[in-house]
């Protein structure tokens, strides 16, 4: 009797385990997402390491795996996608911004990380002169399909954003990202919700100039916020989300 009131009690305490197990968000990317350590050591803060302000995170956890200077090509090729595989489960989600780091060499001895332009199925096959191993190079959208596609394959979902922009003007505008637009041809064909965080981000940007920019987001470089700029593009990319419709990811976020 007594074995029997044991088994029940750990039968019933992992099915409660089980039946309260939060959805994760896992958010890949770049510096961008987040920058070092992700908690503004260098006073460079990535969107992804404020997002977490804007969700219950009694009802969802989050793990941002981005990491400075990656590729859609270099997450993959250096594991960090397969130890994200190795957990992801259905219910849950995958935010994906790659795009910055993605027009670097294809090949050379201190970055290689560039992917082929464009959303084909090109390759080209190097001795990468950094890692020494033989390696095939595939486009942009082919890296980005696989996120996708091995995200809605364990039954969870991806959403794709442009990547956000940099402070760089031309003639008055900032110039909106090509990756950009092979993000969203990306998403398009394969299903995958996307955010045009590129663009939303810009016409904020463009109702100021430059100089402010720099002053009040941009105090290092052209590229990397700090804390309140970081804060402006992880409101952007909440309300982005907010725009797409049946995007269940929106009913974790706080009212």
């Amino acid at each position: 009797m007594k074995r029997i009131l044991i088994l029940s009690s750990i039968i019933f305490l992992s099915f409660t385990f089980f039946k309260k197990q939060k959805p994760t968000l896992y958010i890949i990317g770049d510096s961008t997402v987040r920058n070092g350590s992700g908690k503004g050591s260098d006073g460079q803060w990535g969107w992804g390491s404020v997002i977490q302000d804007y969700f219950d995170t009694t009802k969802i956890h989050i793990e941002n795996h981005a990491i400075g200077g990656r590729s859609s090509r270099t997450f993959l090729t250096e594991g960090r996608w397969d130890k994200i595989m190795a957990n992801l489960k259905k219910g849950d989600y995958v935010m994906i911004q790659f795009g910055h780091n993605d027009g670097g060499a294809l090949n050379d001895s201190t970055r290689a990380r560039g992917s082929i332009k464009g959303i084909g199925e090109e390759t080209e096959e190097i001795d990468n002169m950094m890692t020494k191993k033989h390696e095939t190079v595939h486009t942009y959208g082919w890296y980005m399909r696989k996120y996708i596609n091995e995200t809605k394959g364990k039954g969870a979902t991806a959403i794709v954003f442009s990547p956000v922009p940099r402070n760089v003007w031309k003639v008055g505008k900032i110039p909106r990202d090509t990756y950009g637009k092979w993000a969203a041809e990306t998403a398009k064909t394969t299903g995958a919700f996307f955010v045009d965080l590129n663009e939303l981000v810009a016409v904020k940007y463009e109702q100021s100039d430059e100089a402010t920019l720099k002053k009040n987001y941009f105090p290092i470089d052209h590229t990397h916020t700090n804390y309140e700029g970081a804060k402006v593009n992880a409101i952007t990319v909440v309300e982005g989300l907010k725009g797409v419709k049946k995007c269940k990811l929106n009913k974790f976020l706080k009212k």
